[in-house]
């Protein structure tokens, strides 16, 4: 995942962005490990399909508030539309919402140090 290329604007803190970000990467990502990893593997090897069917309902409405939690953190740091999209792509493929959300917060932490400074 590339890095952001800097703002000419004034860095702002993520305030209760990060974390809210940073809980829904990881209720995204457990969501989607055991969709993949769980219930699809009992709907076609073990013909239940009543995982499929609760487990990625429940992804699909809180990939809808990681869409969210990731935009408003976006907007507030001020990400690339680039990088924006990348972050939101990683809640589709499993694990990688875990690396992006270390990502992420390694990035904003040190922009804010750096501002600080």
């Amino acid at each position: 995942m590339s890095s952001p290329r800097p703002s000419s604007a004034a860095p702002r803190p993520a305030g209760w962005r990060l974390p809210l970000y940073r809980t829904f990467a990881w209720i995204t990502g457990v969501g989607l490990v055991l969709l993949v990893f769980y219930a699809m593997p009992m709907k076609y090897f073990f013909d239940t399909p009543g995982p499929v069917a609760i487990i990625g309902m429940l992804h699909g409405f809180l990939y809808m508030a990681y869409i969210v939690a990731t935009l408003v953190l976006a907007e507030r740091v001020r990400f690339t539309p680039g990088f924006a999209l990348l972050v939101l792509l990683a809640g589709t493929i499993p694990i990688a919402s875990f690396v992006a959300e270390r990502k992420v917060t390694r990035l904003v932490q040190d922009k804010e140090r750096a501002a600080a400074v």
